[in-house]
């Protein structure tokens, strides 16, 4: 498995990342490509805002924009899976290029800009779901929209019967003053609109916050305040960032958003911020730079009750998701904890 896997991941990266991404989606719904199962045990087994998870370990909006291949992604080792984003109207997303590996880095900048199908197209899909997953959708915003706030709203009204979770996504760097919503005012106004679509839902769903990694602290405080406020039910620290710091090759400069191994750090230090803030009132879910076991680990000790990883997926290969769960089940062990819960926030002041 991992040898073809290997071969496979040496050919994607001799194409263009965005034809290479669209091939996996194609070799993933022909059943091309090897899946892992389901990987639990006791210690991996967790709750996360109600959710009952295999593991803790998901794979992050982006991934699968479209919710196209939720079969095999229900079948691939992760615990839980998020897809999306979904907006309200299609939209083509920003003029390609727009994704950029940083091989030497390990990371990679993209521009998307939300492109996607739509959430009439879906929620077609979405209906049509393995009920044996925990499934999620990053909620998005057309770039157009003169009611970007109530845009959420609407894709989560649409699209909300056939999830276990939505992520309202106010942090890409790549839709204009996207990240403008993230201010204390803003921000309390759309979760309520949100929050208000969710209660209205037959079944009712936790509602995730998705936020920025370039926050200062006072940002980062009044984000606590509102997520606990507004009554949403988790918080995914971080999405990806603008900071360039210390990049290499020829894409270092390229604009977008920055994610893999160099977001690790700084993503895990507002993580640290917001668990010391929320001081475990709202579980978080910690995204950026995971690229293994012992990555994993240490977002569950600065704060986290689950991580998602995309980046390094590219760098190697699908079946890392399983790698990590497996690995982060030994490393639970090792140290005495008998599930992911008494590993959580162990070692958050290293990060403060």
């Amino acid at each position: 498995m991992k040898l073809i896997e290997k071969l496979g991941l040496t050919a994607m990266h001799r194409i263009d990342p965005e034809t290479a991404h669209g091939l996996a989606i194609k070799a993933l719904q022909l059943g091309a490509v090897p899946l892992s199962g389901l990987v639990t045990s006791p210690r991996l087994r967790t709750q996360v805002a109600g959710l009952n998870m295999a593991n803790p370990v998901g794979i992050a909006a982006g991934f699968d924009k479209n919710a196209s291949v939720l079969l095999s992604l229900s079948r691939a080792g992760f615990g839980f899976v998020e897809v999306g984003a979904a907006t309200p109207r299609p939209q083509p997303g920003n003029p390609k290029p727009r994704l950029f590996r940083l091989t030497e880095d390990r990371a990679a900048i993209n521009r998307f800009g939300f492109n996607n199908d739509g959430m009439e197209a879906i929620g077609a899909r979405l209906a049509k779901r393995p009920r044996d997953m925990v499934l999620g959708l990053n909620l998005g915003a057309n770039k157009d929209s003169d009611d970007r706030a109530g845009d959420f709203a609407r894709v989560l009204s649409h699209c909300g019967a056939n999830l276990d979770f939505a992520t309202v996504n106010v942090s890409s760097p790549n839709t204009e003053k996207l990240r403008d919503l993230q201010g204390a005012a803003a921000l309390t106004g759309l979760l309520s609109g949100v929050i208000a679509a969710r209660n209205a839902l037959d079944r009712p769903i936790p509602i995730f916050l998705k936020i920025a990694p370039d926050l200062s602290d006072t940002e980062i405080g009044d984000i606590a305040e509102v997520a606990l406020s507004t009554g949403i039910d988790a918080v995914i620290a971080t999405n990806t960032t603008l900071d360039r710091n210390g990049l290499h090759g020829p894409h270092a400069s390229e604009a977008g958003g920055l994610s893999g191994a160099p977001l690790f750090e700084k993503s895990t230090r507002v993580l640290a911020q917001l668990s010391a803030r929320l001081d475990g009132r709202l579980p978080l879910i910690g995204v950026g730079g995971i690229s293994s076991a012992e990555d994993a680990y240490a977002k569950i000790r600065a704060g986290a009750s689950a991580v998602q990883l995309y980046t390094a997926l590219i760098y190697q290969g699908f079946s890392l998701g399983a790698e990590i769960a497996r690995g982060l089940d030994r490393l639970l062990e090792r140290d005495g904890f008998a599930n992911v819960s008494e590993a959580i926030a162990t070692k958050r002041e290293d990060w403060l």
